[in-house]
């Protein structure tokens, strides 16, 4: 995993995430293999900013119906990424309609 963007999957949006921000906290959907820091290294390459703090979630599957078909959601891992005072992320920075 040398790739940063192999690393960070997609930007975790929801109200909890939002509500993070005022603390200079990021959520991102990582890969599950990733340590912290990998992590580290690649949100500070991608966005050019310093993270002080990684923290990891591991979201189990949950089992999931549609009607008589039975499944699972997937596995995924998220990481909490504190950044240095005076760094943001321009991405999640916008009003919500």
């Amino acid at each position: 995993m040398k790739d940063p963007r192999d690393v960070i999957i997609r930007p975790v949006i929801s109200e909890k995430s939002y509500n993070l921000l005022d603390q200079n906290k990021y959520t991102f959907e990582v890969d599950p293999r990733a340590s912290k820091t990998e992590i580290r290294q690649a949100v500070e390459q991608i966005f050019n900013v310093k993270v002080t703090k990684v923290n990891t979630i591991k979201v189990p599957s949950k089992p999931k119906r549609r009607g008589w078909i039975q499944g699972r959601t997937a596995e995924r891992k998220k990481a909490v990424v504190t950044l240095a005072p005076g760094h943001k992320i321009d991405f999640f920075e916008g009003t919500l309609a």
